[in-house]
């Protein structure tokens, strides 16, 4: 089985935000904090080997939050560059797989990328979250497929490989990925609606 203590988080922070409107979608507020930063501090308990984020132009101090800063100057070439750029620097840090994530993904939990490490065998592992329906990131790579992702082209990323793996189902909600600001509002009014069916709980 794969360990964290080996493997490299690869943090995909480059996206151009095109369908969000105005503004970049990662430095959004989102329970106080920025979106990008939700799924750090989900993940900042598992022992990595190495933390980095692939970003583009950002605002974020992904450094002071431990991770190796990477910048990928082109992200319009597609979210596949952006793995490549990720998966050569855990090369260069030694890692025998890579744990890629997104940064609008702010509802990942460690428990379930746990989960992603009990599902693994070795060097050749594929494993890959799922809401049931799609398989996608949070997906746990080994080192035997570190060429393939690097040949990588386009904006499918490493779709094309999780589809071959094994995936691991979780609730819909921890794999909730921000794309429009609608997306956004739409979560803050789930949250919102949450908190008052706990406020009104307290209060029986």
């Amino acid at each position: 089985m794969l360990t964290p203590e080996k493997t490299a988080l690869v943090l995909l922070a480059a996206g151009k935000s095109e369908r969000f409107a105005d503004g970049d979608k990662l430095t959004e507020e989102y329970l106080g904090h920025p979106l990008a930063f939700h799924v750090v501090t989900a993940l900042e308990k598992i022992p990595f080997l190495a933390r980095i984020a692939v970003v583009s132009d950002t605002t974020l101090d992904f450094a002071s939050r431990g991770f190796q800063v990477v910048e990928n100057p082109d992200p319009s070439k597609g979210q596949a560059r952006s793995v490549r750029f990720g998966v050569q620097a855990a090369e260069k840090a030694g890692a025998e797989a890579v744990l890629i994530a997104l940064a609008d993904m702010p509802r990942v939990t460690v428990a379930h990328c746990y989960r992603l490490f009990d599902a693994s065998n070795n060097g050749a592992t594929l494993v890959a979250s799922s809401d049931g329906v799609q398989p996608m990131p949070p997906a746990l790579i080994g080192r035997d497929h570190f060429a393939e992702l690097c040949s990588l082209e386009g904006d499918a990323g490493a779709r094309t490989l999780i589809l071959r793996g094994h995936h691991v189902i979780t609730r819909p909600e921890e794999l909730v990925d921000i794309d429009t600001r609608e997306d956004l509002e739409e979560l803050r009014g789930r949250e919102a609606a949450a908190a008052i069916r706990a406020a009104r709980r307290r209060s029986d």
